[in-house]
């Protein structure tokens, strides 16, 4: 679909002049248009399962990401990191991609600068805020963002009790990790951590919401590249201080930067920006949930970490709300994908 051309509604209006129950006059020598069979867009079920494993494997690089970046901090500081982190990004992106700038318009800049918005607060106020509370709460928290926006857009009942199942994963979550604190870790929570990661909860909602109005305003991957530059751009005067304290830079800083640049930013913001296109916004809200899940399951297998009844069991509810609103997505009937296309409603490339 063209960046600049509104989608043709394949279901007639109503009411229309000179319709006998809504339908256009037919064309002398033709059939009346209710007479006609519908030409359906055809229906391809594999391209959201391709949404669903782009999503996951973004979940997957992101935990990897954001091990290197915890081990950047003593040394770059958690703003210098995400200047690292989305700056690298940025440059690998503007080199290969190369967008045509100078040729786009205002409503297509202005969903860019949104999205450059958006990347900026989700990396820099995540890392603050880990900076000063335990990683697993703040990821916890962090996820009503993609929540919100999940319970915002859902239209059917089905969809809301996906969203409120996956919503009690998270708050068992929360129950694991701040009741059921390990015996000796009795302090009190660092509250402005707290409002940091709850800044970087909204600007994960509004990353959903921005990345799936570029995809459809922006023809390829330009419109991320540009969006990467622009939140460099955004977090540099925070973070360029924090990088210029920054002494005995190993070869090792060096691959860890690079590192948490390609695994935290540049391949799962491409594999989510390509996911958007596949997926409704609400869909894609409640699959990143499984993230806590996916960084649980990796502690354990990988660190050696313990998991509890609680985190399990909250596992239990968030993976089975991703598939649950998965497989409801796949069953949709072509009726309902043609009123969201008449609507404009239907992701660009379903």
């Amino acid at each position: 679909m063209s960046p600049h051309t509104a989608p043709i509604p394949l279901v007639p209006e109503p009411g229309a002049p000179g319709t006998a129950d809504g339908l256009p006059a037919a064309a002398p020598g033709l059939p009346p248009v209710s007479q006609r069979p519908r030409r359906l867009r055809r229906i391809r079920p594999g391209r959201t399962a391709v949404g669903v494993l782009m999503v996951l494997s973004a979940c997957l690089s992101l935990q990897l990401g954001a091990s290197l970046a915890i081990g950047l901090f003593p040394t770059f500081g958690p703003w210098g990191t995400t200047v690292l982190r989305v700056g690298v990004a940025a440059l690998v992106l503007l080199a290969l991609v190369r967008p045509p700038l100078r040729t786009w318009t205002r409503a297509q800049w202005g969903a860019v600068l949104l999205l450059g918005a958006a990347f900026a607060g989700m990396n820099g106020f995540f890392y603050a805020a880990i900076d000063r509370i335990p990683l697993g709460i703040a990821v916890t928290i962090e996820f009503l963002g993609p929540l919100a926006v999940a319970a915002a857009l859902s239209r059917r009942l089905r969809d809301v009790l996906w969203v409120v199942l996956a919503f009690a994963g998270i708050v068992l979550f929360l129950v694991q990790n701040l009741v059921l604190r390990p015996a000796g870790d009795t302090g009190p929570l660092d509250l402005t951590g707290v409002w940091l990661v709850l800044v970087a909860a909204f600007s994960w909602g509004l990353y959903i919401v921005a990345g799936q109005r570029v995809g459809r305003l922006v023809p390829g991957t330009g419109g991320l590249a540009a969006a990467m530059a622009v939140a460099t751009c955004m977090v540099l005067p925070v973070g360029l201080p924090e990088l210029a304290r920054a002494t005995q830079i190993t070869p090792g800083h060096v691959l860890g930067a690079l590192g948490t640049g390609l695994f935290a930013s540049l391949l799962p913001y491409l594999l989510e920006f390509h996911a958007l296109k596949r997926l409704r916004s609400a869909v894609f809200g409640v699959l990143v949930s499984v993230e806590p899940a996916i960084a649980t399951a990796v502690g354990f297998l990988v660190l050696g970490q313990a998991v509890g009844v609680w985190a399990v069991l909250a596992m239990v509810l968030v993976i089975s709300a991703s598939v649950g609103t998965t497989l409801s997505k796949e069953a949709e009937s072509p009726r309902r994908q043609l009123q969201d296309e008449a609507a404009g409603t239907t992701p660009e490339g379903v």
